[in-house]
C-alpha cells in the first residue's frame, strides 16, 4: 500500500503531530488553508467515506471528539471551527485515507466552493 498517511502513522514520513492515541493521529497540514489546519486521521486505512462500516462508528465518532478537543486547546472553539470529509476526486480528496480537516482561526465563508 502506497498511502501517505499510512507512511505517517508509520513514521516513515515526519508530521508535526498535535494529538495521538491508540487509533486516532492528528497533525498539522503541509498546505495550511487557515492559521489553524489539523488533519485528524483514523489510523486503521479507510479510503474514503464510502467504505465506512458499522464496526467503525466509535473510531470516526472518536475523531470529532477529537477534533473537538484540539479546537479547545487551541483556543479556537467558542470563535468557531470547521470540520470537513472530503469523499472522492471531485470533492477534493487528494489523499484516499478518511480524514478530518479541522480549520479556524479566520473567517469562513459559505458556499465553501
Amino acid at each position: 500500500m502506497d498511502c501517505m498517511f499510512c507512511k505517517i502513522i508509520q513514521n516513515k514520513i515526519p508530521s508535526k503531530k498535535v494529538y495521538e492515541d491508540d487509533g486516532i493521529l492528528a497533525f498539522e497540514d503541509v498546505n495550511p488553508q487557515a492559521p489553524v489546519h489539523i488533519l485528524i486521521i483514523p489510523k486503521k486505512h479507510i479510503p474514503t467515506s464510502l467504505e465506512i462500516e458499522e464496526e467503525d462508528n466509535e473510531l470516526i465518532g472518536r475523531m470529532f471528539q477529537v477534533a473537538n478537543r484540539i479546537a479547545t486547546d487551541r483556543e479556537v472553539a467558542e470563535r468557531g471551527f470547521r470540520i470537513v470529509m472530503n469523499c472522492n476526486s471531485e470533492a477534493g480528496q487528494t489523499v484516499f485515507h478518511v480524514h478530518l480537516h479541522l480549520l479556524a482561526g479566520r473567517a469562513m465563508h459559505w458556499p465553501p466552493g
